[in-house]
């Protein structure tokens, strides 16, 4: 029944061979992993209008530079990634660059920002969406949590059940939203041109303002510069495209810079151009659309496909966490099980680490997530910065022919991303202040799981060494009555002509040790019984003790001891419920107990 479940919500098992045909087109992969990425400008450019209204409406004109200097990092962002594609065509993105050219604790900085990233990813994403849903909905607004911890199992299973599925399904909405607000900025951009907005409605470029100030610009800037999150992703999930791959991510990474420019400025110009201020009650965006159009059908069109891009954008995290979780694994900082391939062909390790860490968040925050954007943002631009101060050293080291316009676009790149992940610290380090505990600890873990996998490498590593020689085998055999389980396990010990055998017996009173005694030695006079009483009836502590003297004895005269364990299975999994599973709880403390092997001897019942 649990086999044929997994089947009904995942699917049937692939073939390891058919691994190609999980690769994603240009088409496909633009669509999951630009989501995050695309979803940001329903709320980047409000970022910047919520900074520049402390100061006055009047500021709001600095919006268009503003926006022109988040496309010029958008534009060094996108062409260095692009770089960082054909340079590192196995994909790592930022992870790899830094550890290839700063230094492991860099790369490791850079890895471990993205992986809690890409979880904030998720975690931001689905609650936005569910709150853009519950807005239109009110009556579900006491439902936020359970309604964003749904998405997030749904998404996990629908990325469970293979990179090609989920691109399927997701692709439509993508291209949904980008096809709405591509027509909503046409339709915007015409009511200007024809003078159906009032000049009045806007502030002249130029208007001089009052207390404006360079510090307030680039809080500004670092606001709306939120919009970049995700850009790295497709970096990460080179190994996702098919062949060729860094050719196809590449014009993949080039579309989804053009489009998020396009969107970007034109929602911030119409919100220049309409006059709008932010508000609790109506997003930017939602403005914009009423102002533009009405509120007619259009209008809630813009809205619902605004939502659905807020909860997919969440699926980039399902996309880059994995493959960014496998190049760590295969560097032994984090466990190997993120290296193994589901039953779909995906890593479902990572999809449902990411997908249960994401839910723990939703639960904590009660799905009030925006008090992790801040978090979720600079988590970005530190592995932005590291990336191109990484690409910046590869090009001076190596110089390669043209590397001096490369290293140049990667300079400002590392210049301004280093300015915006600053202003982030400084003007927000209230909310950002997690990072400089979380960080640490995180880079902490991976150095210890990397010193434990070297450990266990150097002991189990093949050496020149003679290995103690076995004079004979002492067998230790815990018994709990005289039934076929241990008939079975005695007759299987016998057989491999052993030193000693030992059967082993607790019992619970001293009536109930002699009267096993004699039963015993009318049933197997030949094999020596020790009986053992417990007054706390316990099983496992005795059976220690006795397996501690004879181990102590068989040091001396070369013997190993072995338990055999009896053990009888039932037909059906629900009766191992109906048995108080001993013999599991002895292999379980035995399996910690120096020097001596485990065996069990099973016995399958028939009913």
């Amino acid at each position: 029944m649990k086999s044929s479940l997994k089947r009904y919500v995942i699917g049937k098992p692939l073939r390891s061979d058919a691994l190609g045909e999980q690769k994603l087109s240009k088409t496909k992969a633009l669509a999951i992993l630009s989501s995050d990425a695309l979803s940001s400008v329903a709320y980047g450019p409000e970022q910047i209008l919520i900074v520049l209204m402390t100061i006055s409406t009047v500021a709001f004109w600095y919006s268009l530079p503003i926006a022109a200097g988040v496309i010029v990092l958008l534009t060094a962002l996108i062409f260095s990634y692009r770089q960082v594609i054909f340079a590192y065509p196995h994909g790592g993105g930022a992870y790899v660059v830094s550890r290839e050219n700063l230094g492991v604790n860099a790369g490791l900085v850079a890895g471990g920002s993205l992986l809690v990233d890409y979880i904030l990813t998720v975690a931001v994403s689905v609650s936005a969406g569910t709150d853009a849903i519950t807005s239109a909905f009110p009556s579900l607004h006491s439902y936020n949590v359970i309604i964003a911890v749904f998405f997030v199992i749904c998404l996990t299973i629908l990325n469970l059940r293979g990179v090609t599925e989920s691109a399927s399904v997701l692709a439509y909405p993508v291209y949904l939203f980008v096809v709405v607000m591509l027509v909503l900025i046409g339709v915007g951009i015409y009511n200007v041109i024809t003078g159906q907005v009032p000049a009045e409605l806007h502030p002249k470029v130029g208007t001089p303002v009052a207390g404006i100030s360079l510090f307030i610009l680039l809080k500004a800037f670092a606001s709306g510069s939120s919009a970049l999150t995700g850009v790295e992703a497709i970096s990460n999930a080179i190994p996702n495209f098919r062949d060729p791959a860094p050719r196809n991510a590449s014009k993949t990474l080039l579309a989804m810079g053009a489009i998020l420019a396009v969107l970007f400025i034109g929602i911030v110009s119409l919100a220049y151009f309409y006059g709008v201020a932010p508000n609790a009650k109506a997003t930017v965006v939602s403005q914009i659309a009423e102002a533009s159009v009405g509120r007619n059908i259009f209008y809630y069109i813009v809205q619902g496909t605004t939502a659905m891009i807020l909860v997919l954008a969440a699926n980039t995290g399902y996309s880059a966490f994995p493959l960014l979780a496998v190049n760590l694994s295969k560097d032994g900082f984090i466990p190997r099980i993120f290296q193994i391939r589901g039953d779909r062909l995906g890593y479902s390790n990572g999809i449902m680490m990411l997908g249960l860490a994401a839910i723990v968040l939703i639960i904590l925050f009660d799905g009030m997530t925006e008090h992790l954007i801040p978090l979720y943002a600079v988590g970005v631009f530190i592995p932005f910065t590291l990336a191109q101060a990484g690409m910046m050293r590869k090009w001076w080291r190596e110089k390669p022919k043209g590397w001096i316009p490369k290293f140049t676009i990667n300079t400002i790149g590392a210049i301004i991303s280093f300015v915006v992940a600053m202003m982030f610290f400084v003007t927000k380090l209230p909310q950002v202040w997690p990072v400089f505990i979380f960080l640490p600890i995180i880079i902490l873990m991976f150095h210890r799981i990397k010193h434990h996998y070297q450990a266990v490498g150097e002991q189990l590593r093949l050496v020149d060494q003679e290995l103690p020689i076995i004079e004979g085998n002492v067998f230790i055999v815990p018994v709990a009555g005289v039934t076929k389980v241990v008939e079975n396990t005695l007759h299987y010990a016998q057989s491999l002509n052993v030193d000693k055998i030992i059967a082993f017996y607790v019992a619970f009173d001293q009536a109930d040790a002699k009267a096993f005694e004699e039963k015993w030695k009318a049933w197997q006079p030949t094999i020596r019984l020790v009986t053992y009483y417990s007054p706390y009836r316990s099983i496992t502590q005795p059976l220690m003790k006795f397996i501690d003297k004879v181990e102590h004895q068989c040091l001396k005269t070369g013997h190993q001891v072995t338990v055999v364990i009896p053990q009888f299975l039932p037909k059906k999994g629900w009766h191992h419920i109906l048995h108080n599973q001993s013999s599991l709880l002895i292999r379980a403390s035995l399996l910690f107990h120096k020097n001596v092997v485990i065996m069990t001897v099973p016995f399958h019942l028939s009913k």
